[in-house]
């Protein structure tokens, strides 16, 4: 009767010992808390919301376009508005997500098929997209963005 005793009174232990550990260990990456980054990313241009758009954006962020480098402050200055008039006039249609996780970092890689007319020109174009988020504080960002297109 008291070794069974003593054996529960060590499984309680280590129950209990054990709890604290599981309650502060991380969240496991979530895919589809990644892709609604992306997708908000995306729906703040298509809305005109410069501010929506740059708040999923990391402060230190560097996007890359045409052979281009440009920091969070050129991006939103610069190129921004021109990607919300873009995003305003033009169909895209974007294929599937593919994120990859190594901790704190994912990777995500998608296509978008745009068709349409911008400023009066024919749009036919294939874009490839390559985005870098980090999650701090439970919270993912966007670290960059890389852009390329091609014709079809």
């Amino acid at each position: 009767m008291r070794h069974t005793s003593r054996s529960r009174y060590l499984v309680l232990t280590a129950i209990l010992l054990w709890l604290p550990a599981c309650a502060s260990a991380p969240a496991p990456p979530s895919e589809a808390a990644v892709i609604a980054v992306v997708e908000s990313f995306y729906g703040a241009m298509k809305k005109g919301d410069t501010a929506a758009a740059m708040r999923v954006i990391a402060p230190d962020a560097v996007f890359l376009e045409s052979g281009k480098l440009e920091t969070r402050a050129e991006y939103e200055a610069n190129h921004l508005p021109a990607d919300i008039k873009f995003e305003s006039q033009v169909t895209g249609k974007r294929g599937p997500m593919r994120v990859t996780f190594e901790g704190n970092t994912a990777w995500v890689i998608a296509t978008t098929e745009y068709e349409g007319t911008f400023e009066g020109s024919p749009v036919n174009f294939v874009s490839a997209q390559l985005m870098v988020l980090t999650r701090d504080s439970g919270d993912w960002r966007i670290r960059t963005i890389h852009w390329s297109s091609r014709r079809r």
